[in-house]
């Protein structure tokens, strides 16, 4: 039976403590017109469906949480519910996207069915249509909800044959006899943690060295325990969303790369923490140096697991730096923190975290999830996640992908995430705000755009 990992499941606790929170990532792909026939879309999505086996399957959680959810085949699935058909109002342009994302993104999704959804959507400007992509954090995490695209879309203008498809679902099990299996997985859970132990000890130069960095690690995790400085970027949310967007260049992300010697994502962060800077200031607040502790989500998968769907990410937790007026100190800043932070193994200690909590018997992890997710966190004031995404351009039924829009959820205090995305030579950050607490937030994607010009004009001065 395949089970949730306790991360995975931790998504779901999340809402259910959490009223207002609706945790689904997505994006929006936009195409070159003109639009497909409806119908011709559903059927070319139906044809892909072999290749994602949990599109066709649900949530079904054990009673007193005596093992982890499980993911099972749901004999009633419609593909006619999760492809849905929308259009914009006219003009199709920025104001009514980002619309289209507050109004699908805010609706917590009905967990009777798989957790997803594709919304056809035309009427965008230009004759363009667009495909918002709507995925469960349970079921995927960013890089294998970005890899998704590499199978509902195509390599070339020339669409493949439907894959060959003979899904039949499973009978659905017994309630007693669900129970029973929760109940004897989890008798057996001391011997399983056992097993683990004696694969770990099977090495003992590679286990004592990968203790040690564990042991660093939550040394340095235990330092974010503190809460940072309280500013408007966190409070209560009203469960409501809006969302904004910038973009800019690949090559010029590079150039700042190389002038300066850090990587592609410092550049990233140090826009965005020059964003925040100029949105505390025009709302009145100094930018402090510990208001702006961000939790980034780091891939733990390796190469070739990209397209398996799951959650398999650890977190960096460093301040962002917006209390440094100068945007090439910020830069630098922002590398030596990161760098600080992978050196301490922070990653290697959250991955250590989940993969214990995997061995252990599920209803204390269970409850010791509910618990920490009741306590109100003052310790993250946003997250930032970036995830790479196709080089090459991608098409849907000979149209071409021409941007690519990503969607990160926020919950918990946290008024404002960033998703930054790759496709082609655009590098796009998604801001996702609370509605009431960050009315500002097309302000701040402004502002992200003014910081990376900064750096690009420092470059360019620098070379």
């Amino acid at each position: 039976m395949d089970r949730l990992t306790p991360l995975a499941a931790t998504f779901l606790e999340a809402e259910d403590v959490d009223e207002t929170a609706s945790l689904a990532i997505g994006s929006l792909a936009i195409f070159e017109g003109p639009a497909p026939d409806f119908d011709e879309f559903v059927a070319s999505i139906e044809g892909r469906l072999p290749l994602i086996p949990r599109y066709r399957q649900k949530v079904r959680r054990v009673v007193l949480d005596l093992a982890a959810p499980a993911w099972v085949d749901d004999p009633d699935f419609d593909i006619a519910w999760h492809v849905r058909r929308t259009a914009l109002p006219a003009p199709g342009g920025r104001r009514e996207v980002e619309r289209l994302f507050s109004r699908v993104m805010t609706r917590r999704m009905d967990r009777r069915r798989p957790l997803w959804e594709y919304w056809f959507c035309e009427g965008l400007a230009g004759g363009r249509w667009a495909l918002l992509s709507k995925i469960h954090h349970s079921m995927v995490d960013g890089v294998s909800g970005s890899d998704l695209y590499r199978l509902v879309l195509d390599a070339s203008p020339v669409s493949p044959a439907p894959v060959p498809d003979d899904w039949q679902p499973q009978s659905p099990t017994s309630g007693l006899s669900f129970t029973t299996t929760a109940i004897l997985e989890l008798a057996t859970s001391p011997a399983h943690a056992l097993r683990g132990a004696a694969t770990a000890l099977s090495s003992p130069r590679r286990f004592v060295r990968s203790t040690a960095g564990t042991a660093l690690g939550m040394w340095r995790l235990a330092a974010a325990l503190r809460p940072v400085h309280h500013t408007s970027l966190t409070g209560s949310l009203d469960g409501s969303r809006r969302y904004a967007w910038t973009e800019g260049s690949l090559a010029n992300l590079r150039c700042v790369r190389e002038a300066y010697g850090v990587t592609v994502n410092d550049v990233a962060l140090a826009a965005i923490a020059g964003g925040f800077r100029r949105l505390l200031e025009s709302r009145g607040e100094s930018p402090d140096p510990h208001a702006l502790r961000s939790l980034v989500p780091v891939s733990m998968r390796e190469p070739g697991e990209e397209s398996i769907p799951d959650n398999r990410v650890s977190l960096l937790l460093p301040y962002l730096p917006v209390d440094i007026a100068d945007p090439v100190e910020r830069l630098q800043a922002v590398h030596r923190r990161i760098r600080e932070l992978q050196a301490s193994h922070e990653p290697l200690a959250g991955d250590s975290i989940t993969n214990l909590a995997a061995y252990g018997p599920f209803p204390p992890v269970s409850e010791g999830i509910r618990l920490a997710l009741r306590l109100p966190q003052r310790q993250v004031a946003t997250v930032t996640t970036n995830v790479p995404g196709p080089h090459t351009t991608l098409y849907a039924l000979g149209r071409e992908l021409q941007e690519l829009l990503p969607y990160v959820p926020i919950a918990d205090r946290v008024r404002i995430g960033v998703a930054i995305h790759s496709y082609r030579d655009a590098l796009t950050f998604g801001l996702t705000g609370d509605y009431d607490g960050a009315p500002d937030l097309d302000a701040l994607a402004e502002a992200i755009r003014e910081s990376l010009d900064e750096l690009m004009g420092a470059a360019h001065t620098h070379a």
